[in-house]
């Protein structure tokens, strides 16, 4: 949650539909200081009123990954089955959430939303952030083996089990490529991409991200081209 005062009110509201359809769910609310506007307030008074949303105040992370990753720590730390990773500001749509979660009881141990397979779509997004997204699955599939219809996608489900075992991991990525890096490192899992319509309100991504994504990308090309690819779990034995 950063700087999402304007759309607050819309995403918590979808969010609380479909956690009394499912009469089940409880969201963490990470807020860290790129966050400039009073998100972290409302999330506070949110919390303060309805146990279902938690607030995570995390001041020390120092990139985007960091955030995520809170979540997740503090999601393990109170026993939830299955964990899933969104963003909010609408851009991945809550209502989604009911289909992550019957892959997930279906036996999958990670669930990757898919926005270019059928049913899948971005909307609201200019043709430079659909270019990097397209291209970074196309080019990520190329170089490391991969066969997912997409790489970069932010909206994810896994079992406990995987994401205590990303948790011991210490991934390269410090910004966008996390979730290249997670899919290629998961790759041999019990996976299922599903679909999912996303928006895209920021209509760019900096330099300095797009670097690390290089960096890390052909890091894992190499150690693919002497035979040492890593992964974290392999369930194709």
């Amino acid at each position: 949650m950063a700087n999402e005062a304007n759309d607050f009110v819309p995403f918590i509201s979808s969010l609380c539909t479909v956690f009394d359809r499912l009469e089940s769910g409880k969201a963490y609310l990470v807020v860290d200081n790129v966050s400039k506007d009073n998100t972290l307030e409302l999330c506070i008074d949110l919390s303060s009123k309805d146990s279902r949303f938690i607030t995570v105040w995390a001041p020390g992370n120092k990139n985007v990954v960091d955030a995520y990753l809170s979540g997740y720590r503090e999601a393990i730390r109170n026993k939830h089955e299955f964990i899933i990773e969104m963003d909010a500001g609408m851009s991945h749509d809550p209502a989604t959430l009911p289909e992550f979660l019957r892959a997930l009881n279906e036996g999958y141990d990670c669930v990757f939303g898919s926005r270019f397979i059928a049913g899948g779509s971005i909307r609201d997004s200019n043709w430079k952030r659909y270019f990097l997204s397209k291209c970074g699955t196309i080019l990520s599939n190329l170089l490391l083996g991969s066969k997912m219809h997409d790489m970069t996608s932010g909206y994810q489900g896994f079992s406990a089990m995987i994401v205590e075992r990303f948790l011991d991991y210490e991934l390269l990525s410090k910004a966008h490529f996390y979730q290249t890096e997670l899919r290629y490192l998961l790759r041999k899992t019990r996976h299922v991409e599903i679909p999912i319509h996303y928006k895209a309100p920021s209509p760019s991504i900096s330099k300095k991200a797009i670097y690390n994504s290089l960096y890390v990308l052909f890091y894992y090309f190499i150690l693919r081209l002497k035979g040492k690819a890593p992964y974290l779990v392999n369930n194709d034995n």
